[in-house]
């Protein structure tokens, strides 16, 4: 994931904590109490970063799954107003955008309904909103069809020894994508005027 290495793009007066993990959904991360283990240490003046959307589209998994415009709206309401009963400070994310060219070469988007209710949340409760999939589907076109797999995990066989019979994903990010999100992260962070940027280099 980008938060992986965004460490590179900020100042060592900023600890960064990923509690980021693989294959949850607002919902799933609720439930396992990974939530629950971040809002009990959360301190006045931490910035916490929100991003959902790609494991709570998962309509045959009803473990992940949320409707877009009930659960999964409600679920980044609570990681905000929860983060806030802290003093912390809630970044909204909408999610990364796939690589999913058709065959005209046109990017065509996955995520539904989902960004939409990112951008609502943040704009009815005054959050700050990084709109990574606008960013993202920008950086997918610009390196078109083809190069843009070197933003994600494309590994012939034999290429990379995590993946020895190969791999084409494009959903993950690889080294290069997630350094580019995390280029685009900073900027908006600039860009949006928010204290935090002043530890970004």
């Amino acid at each position: 994931g980008w938060l992986q290495v965004f460490p590179e793009f900020v100042t060592k007066d900023v600890k960064i904590i990923n509690k980021a993990v693989n294959g949850r959904s607002s919902k799933s991360f609720i439930d396992q109490h990974r939530w629950d283990s971040i809002y009990k240490v959360l301190k006045k003046g931490d910035y916490i970063f929100i991003q959902f959307g790609h494991n709570d589209e998962k309509q045959e998994d009803s473990t992940r799954y949320t409707n877009p415009h009930t659960s999964y709206r409600h679920n980044l309401i609570k990681f905000v107003t929860e983060a806030r009963e802290k003093g912390a400070i809630p970044i909204l994310f909408s999610s990364i955008a796939r690589r999913n060219f058709n065959d005209k070469g046109t990017l065509i988007p996955t995520h539904g309904e989902y960004p939409l209710e990112a951008r609502l949340v943040a704009q009815e409760y005054n959050v700050p909103f990084v709109d990574l999939e606008y960013y993202s589907e920008q950086l997918e076109i610009a390196y078109g069809p083809e190069k843009s797999k070197e933003l994600h995990l494309h590994f012939k066989s034999g290429e990379n020894p995590y993946y020895v019979n190969g791999k084409d994903d494009d959903t993950h990010l690889s080294l290069k994508g997630a350094t580019e999100i995390s280029k685009i992260v900073a900027s908006e962070f600039k860009v949006l005027k928010l204290n935090i940027s002043k530890f970004v280099k």
